[in-house]
């Protein structure tokens, strides 16, 4: 039963996500007006609009002018409800369980944010990191400390490299790095050790297609590294914590 409600919010979530990571940056309201073609702008009905099932029911299409809908749509109401059930199965607490829902609801816009306009919004992270601030201490007020530490130290780690190399990274990174650290505690190193590893791999993916010299100069988000690497620690962060303490430490 919980799995099957965090389905159902996770889903519902993610069509809001979308509008989000569509108006935040264009800097458009994500009340008004309500959803609608991307195409035409007709007003999308209610039965219509239910994640998922209604881009199925009408085939990927517009009812009114008939133009295709991106699939982006129904795929990020998807992930966002896997997401939403894999933290209900994996964490157990009402802290870890708010927290790691909480991370979902940042990591989704970011990634489709950063990956089309290379930013990462302050009116994200500002707001996640005092969420985050007050399920610790709604929930765990003993954990506040480590949350705090842990945001401080991956912040201030990233800090140092962005100003060591400016071009990599930018500020947004750093303060979307903080925040999981608050979100994460010290599985927040799983993220960052993750994110690199992504990035350096689909680097070098690159440089090997497109040649070194072209292969730097293209641009590639770190944002999205970094959802992916928080997911990877949400899920399994302590997990490969007590592996590599026990087995290769």
């Amino acid at each position: 039963m919980p799995a099957a409600v965090a389905a159902i919010f996770g889903a519902v979530v993610g069509s809001f996500l979308n509008v989000v990571a569509y108006r935040l940056p264009r800097r458009e309201s994500l009340v008004t007006p309500g959803s609608r073609c991307p195409t035409c702008e007709t007003p999308i009905r209610p039965y219509d609009n239910i994640p998922v099932i209604g881009w199925l029911l009408l085939r990927g299409r517009c009812r009114a002018c008939g133009q295709p809908i991106s699939p982006r749509y129904p795929a990020v109401e998807a992930i966002t409800a896997a997401l939403a059930v894999s933290v209900v199965l994996v964490k157990h607490s009402p802290h870890d369980i708010l927290l790691g829902l909480l991370l979902v609801l940042i990591v989704v816009p970011v990634t489709l944010i950063d990956l089309e306009h290379r930013i990462i919004p302050n009116r994200i992270t500002l707001p996640a990191a005092a969420a985050a601030l007050l399920i610790g201490l709604a929930t765990r007020p003993s954990g506040v400390p480590a949350q705090l530490l842990a945001g401080l130290a991956a912040g201030g780690f990233l800090l140092a490299v962005v100003l060591a190399y400016p071009r990599g990274m930018g500020m947004g990174d750093v303060k979307l790095v903080a925040v999981l650290g608050l979100l994460l505690g010290a599985s927040v190193g799983v993220a960052l050790f993750v994110g690199v590893l992504a990035g350096t791999v689909v680097g070098a993916v690159i440089m090997a297609r497109a040649g070194v010299a072209r292969g730097r100069k293209v641009a590639v988000p770190f944002g999205p590294f970094l959802g992916f690497g928080a997911v990877v620690a949400l899920l399994a962060g302590p997990a490969l914590i007590h592996w590599y303490l026990h087995t290769l430490a």
